[in-house]
């Protein structure tokens, strides 16, 4: 039986995860990995969190917290791969392989860059070597795919350029050249304020966070009295009801905005619950994150050092 495709997909432990996370990105990969047609290898990226994080304790904590929520959510560790980017030192031994095919203005187009240079920002060495570390990521375990959004195509070509300026250069067949997964159209989750849910807006409904502090952001969210209903609430709301409920519950609340952020309340409480348990009992039993982050940090060593194998015996340092 041929070996399923690789899926590789990496996530910065920064900041505490909102709803907008989950319904705009998350439960769509959980979706993706479980149809069962990928070999997913999942990631923390704690070296690329570097470049924003330089707190120990925080670093550790929100490790911990993004494995957690991914298993939460419904990823299966006996059917994923979980590891730290940092847990695998070929990562950053291919970033310097690929380093020394890099040019300057090669990586100047990389929007990362372009973005922090806009904004006049001193720009550390890390964030203008972003891609390269990225491109090392993705290429170390063969990916097939890696799914992104359309605003982050541009790493996967990124990758696919490096994979094939190696392979010519040292006349080899080392690596494979990866396919962007596009994700579909996701939810585009609005914040307390209206704009889109963002920790920068400060905005957020929390995922994890205690019925207290949902119910507050709940009830902080910016309605229009002159309207027919409270927009933003609906547009939370019908993450978690069909719409055809939700047309005869604002029938009949018409006006009444504090008792309709109160049924929202509830209706969140109830769908998080199943998650935000099995958090919970993450919490309770760390040694369960410990074995998961163990296990992959082996079978991530045993791959990524195979295909090290292959990158030093065509460079010539094997």
């Amino acid at each position: 039986m041929a070996e399923k495709p690789v899926l590789v997909s990496g996530v910065k432990p920064t900041g505490d995860l909102h709803i907008g996370n989950y319904f705009g990105a998350m439960r769509q990969f959980v979706e993706l990995t479980k149809e069962g047609k990928y070999k997913p290898y999942i990631f923390v990226a704690d070296y690329h969190a570097l470049n924003t994080m330089q707190d120990a304790e925080e670093m550790r904590r929100r490790t911990r917290e993004i494995v957690m929520a991914y298993i939460a959510i419904g990823l299966d560790p006996k059917e994923v791969t979980f590891f730290k980017q940092s847990d695998v030192p070929a990562h950053t031994e291919l970033c310097w392989i690929f380093d020394t095919l890099t040019t300057m203005p090669y990586l100047m187009r990389a929007h990362a860059f372009k973005d922090a240079e806009a904004k006049n920002k001193e720009i550390n060495v890390g964030t203008f070597n972003y891609p390269m570390l990225m491109a090392a990521d993705i290429l170390l375990y063969d990916a097939a795919v890696v799914p992104v959004g359309q605003d982050q195509k541009q790493h996967i070509e990124i990758a696919r350029d490096t994979a094939e300026k190696f392979n010519r250069i040292y006349k080899s067949e080392v690596f494979t050249l990866p396919e962007p997964y596009i994700m579909g159209e996701v939810a585009v989750v609005p914040g307390t304020d209206g704009r889109k849910m963002s920790k920068s807006y400060g905005n957020v409904i929390p995922l994890f966070g205690s019925t207290d502090e949902l119910s507050k952001a709940v009830m902080s969210i910016v309605t229009d009295s002159s309207g027919q209903r409270p927009e933003n609430v609906y547009a939370v709301h019908k993450l978690v009801r069909s719409e055809r409920e939700l047309e005869q519950i604002y029938a009949e609340h018409k006006g009444k905005y504090k008792e309709l952020k109160e049924i929202l309340i509830t209706d969140l409480e109830r769908y998080l619950a199943p998650i935000r348990a099995k958090y919970e009992e993450l919490k309770e039993n760390p040694s369960i994150v410990d074995d998961v982050l163990v296990a992959g940090k082996r079978e991530a060593r045993v791959v990524s050092e195979a295909k090290m194998e292959q990158v030093r015996a065509a460079i010539g340092v094997n």
